[in-house]
Formats: structure tokens, C-alpha cells, sequence
């Protein structure tokens, strides 16, 4: 099953969002990693590491994330895994609330990381047209 970290700059938005995604598909790793180490806005890199880990297997982790630092350290996490887990984690510029949700129930069924995010892509196009 594919896991999920949610990296928000606020680990109150970071645990909602992981709250309603497990409403939504209970069985799905998920994981959040908002705020800083000293509790305060902002994000931090070891956290989001950690939480790569927790819901990390060869089926792949998705990284969805609120601003563009979070990106920024979600991609630095990354780089410091070992190869093999990079390429099976993947960062998607989505919705943050939208995209946990439609991405938890995919996973639930058994979609792949592929398949994932492709439809996510799909649910983005759509949003705009």
C-alpha cells in the first residue's frame, strides 16, 4: 500500500489533514510532519525524513505538502534517502487536503504509485478547466 506524509508548516494542519484522510481509508500509512523540532510554524527537514520512513515500502510513499519550502525540504529529505527508496518516493504539488484524501482512498484500493500519480495529475487538470 502506498504511504503518505503530510508536510505542513503547521503540525495542527499537518495531523488534521492526516485525521481526515484515515476517515476516509483507515488501513493507509500515513504520516505527518508539520511544524518545527521546537514546536513553532515552519517545517523541518529530520521530521519529515523520519516520516518518510515510518510509512516507507517498496510500494511507495507520496509527499504532499501547503508552501513551497516545505518542497524544498520534502525534496532535501529525499536526496538523503538511499537510492532505491528515491525512487519510490514522490513529492506532488496537489491540493492539500484534496489530494491526501483522494490519494489515501487510491492507495486503499490498491492503486500503485504510478496509477496515483497519474490520476492525481488528472484531478489537477480537471480543477482547471
Amino acid at each position: 500500500m502506498v504511504g503518505i506524509v503530510i508536510v505542513s508548516h503547521s503540525s495542527k494542519v499537518a495531523e488534521g489533514v492526516k485525521e481526515l484522510a484515515l476517515q476516509m481509508a483507515k488501513n493507509v500509512p500515513i504520516a505527518s510532519a508539520g511544524g518545527t523540532s521546537d514546536n513553532e510554524l515552519g517545517t523541518d527537514l529530520e521530521k519529515i525524513i523520519v516520516a518518510i520512513k515510518q510509512v516507507y515500502s517498496e510500494d511507495g510513499v507520496v509527499v504532499l505538502f501547503d508552501l513551497g519550502s516545505a518542497c524544498m525540504n520534502a525534496q532535501m529529505a529525499i536526496e538523503s534517502l538511499t537510492d532505491e527508496m528515491q525512487k519510490n518516493v514522490k513529492v506532488l504539488d496537489v491540493a492539500l487536503v484534496e489530494g491526501a484524501i483522494t490519494i489515501a482512498v487510491d492507495s486503499s484500493i490498491g492503486k500503485g504509485l504510478h496509477r496515483i500519480e497519474e490520476a492525481v495529475k488528472k484531478l489537477c487538470l480537471h480543477k482547471m478547466s
